[in-house]
């Protein structure tokens, strides 16, 4: 046994020296371009994503929202349950380096009987007690590397429970300033349905006075209905946005309470930061890496089985003709075994080339997240702009509306206009009422939208 033992180690130490030229060391992959704000080099390393969500949705109705969907959403809790799962996986991983250890107990009965004399028979028992002990030596590294897979699996998987929590608050957030849009319309709405009949009944007066045709009176009610039709779409969109919040927040269908679209408070100033700090902190980019990373240390698991496996098994225990507490003999046993695979159909090649591609594709993976990461920061940025823009322009599209309102009206009277120009401009009114809160509603979007590209809400 002492030359076994003796030889085992001597033939483990020889390996050693050898063993690190089967495994490689992990290295980060690299971004590729690190250029992936479009028209932005500022270098200011202040960023929103590292506020809190409650400093970015000031909205108290909002914030009690965004927090009762952190602890009730669906999604959410699957995506924790798959991080406890992966936990589960890698304590696994690291007993793996501990030998098992199993006990056997059992009873073995045999007997024989007289061919002249069935009724006479002899039966032995043996009655027997073991453990048995198997330890594989990790020399080329497969079980350290294995744990090191299932660690970088941990890691996405949390990383993906995050990148939910950042898209749960973005979503809730989305569809609660939606439904306030949809209330500032229907208001609009309704309340241009009341103009519109002031209007009917205006031209019912101009034709009593014979200053316009029935035409006119035809005409301005039909434009009334066209906008009083629209009303039960709104009325259905809300119902919709208010069942969606429901849904993100694990509640089963009903109202919202929410405030005004005109009272909210959005930030003034924002900084998207550095790339470098956006690739640190979005979820979904450190999940994409740790991927790759999983898929690298698999390959290197991949590697180690073109080597021996050497295996150290010991047996110890009781076997007795008596009982399992009588007089009887110890038992034991230790065997150490090598395994060098030479011919087994090209499983060992095939593996190997199955983990390296799948290692080529979690890079290209990452490399397109952090693409589409940057792409998606350089649209919101120019949304952000051009809502701003479009808000600025249309402060003075409805000043001049309200007022060839008013004068087409006044004009109306006098006969030295036609009705279709009172008409006319009262829709164009309406319709940049209802485009100004669009306006409103992409700039509180884009706000969101960037916070979530940049990777905020999960910290």
């Amino acid at each position: 046994m002492k030359i076994i033992i003796k030889t085992l180690f001597l033939l483990m130490s020889l390996i050693t020296l050898s063993a690190c030229h089967v495994t490689r060391r992990y290295q980060q992959p690299s971004p590729g371009n690190t250029k992936l704000f479009r028209d932005n080099n500022s270098a200011d390393t202040n960023s929103i994503a590292r506020l809190h969500w409650n400093q970015v949705f000031t909205d108290t109705l909002l914030q009690q929202l965004i927090n009762e969907g952190i602890r009730n959403n669906i999604d959410l809790q699957k995506a924790y349950s798959v991080t406890r799962q992966a936990q589960a996986y890698f304590a696994q991983s690291k007993l793996a380096f501990y030998p098992s250890l199993d006990a056997d107990a059992g009873v073995s009965i045999s007997g024989s009987s007289n061919p002249n004399n069935f009724t006479n028979t002899s039966n032995n028992r043996v009655y027997s007690a073991e453990l048995t002990a198997s330890w594989e030596a990790d020399i080329w590294g497969k079980l350290k590397s294995a744990k090191q897979a299932q660690l970088a699996s941990l890691l996405q998987s949390a990383a993906n429970a995050r990148a939910v929590q950042t898209a749960l608050i973005a979503d809730i957030a989305n569809n609660y300033y939606n439904l306030m849009a949809l209330d500032q319309q229907l208001t609009i709405t309704e309340e241009s349905v009341k103009n519109w009949q002031t209007t009917v009944n205006t031209m019912k007066s101009l034709k009593n006075a014979d200053v316009v045709t029935g035409a006119a009176i035809v005409q301005s009610e039909a434009s009334k209905y066209a906008v009083q039709v629209t009303i039960p779409d709104l009325k259905q969109s809300i119902w919709q946005s208010e069942n969606m919040i429901n849904l993100l927040l694990g509640r089963v269908p009903g109202p919202i309470t929410r405030s005004k679209i005109d009272a909210q408070q959005p930030l003034k100033v924002l900084t998207p930061g550095i790339p470098a700090q956006m690739l640190a902190n979005r979820p979904d980019v450190m999940a994409a890496e740790y991927g790759f990373r999983n898929a690298y240390e698999l390959t290197n698991v991949a590697r180690t089985y073109f080597y021996p496996a050497i295996t150290l098994t010991g047996s110890g225990g009781y076997s007795s003709y008596f009982s399992f507490f009588g007089v009887g003999s110890l038992i034991g046993n230790l065997t150490a075994g090598l395994t060098q695979p030479i011919f087994n159909k090209g499983t060992n090649k095939a593996r190997l080339a199955a983990a390296q591609e799948q290692q080529q594709q979690a890079l290209l993976s990452f490399r397109y997240t952090v693409l589409n990461a940057g792409q998606e920061v350089s649209n919101v940025l120019m949304s952000y702009q051009t809502a701003e823009e479009k808000a600025t322009t249309r402060i003075s599209q409805l000043d001049n509306l309200g007022k060839a309102v008013n004068y087409t009206q006044q004009l109306v009277r006098y006969g030295s206009a036609n009705y279709t120009e009172v008409l006319t401009a009262q829709q164009s009114l309406l319709s940049a009422q209802l485009n100004s809160v669009n306006d409103r509603l992409q700039q509180l979007q884009a706000i969101v939208y960037l916070y979530r590209a940049l990777g905020g809400g999960w910290q």
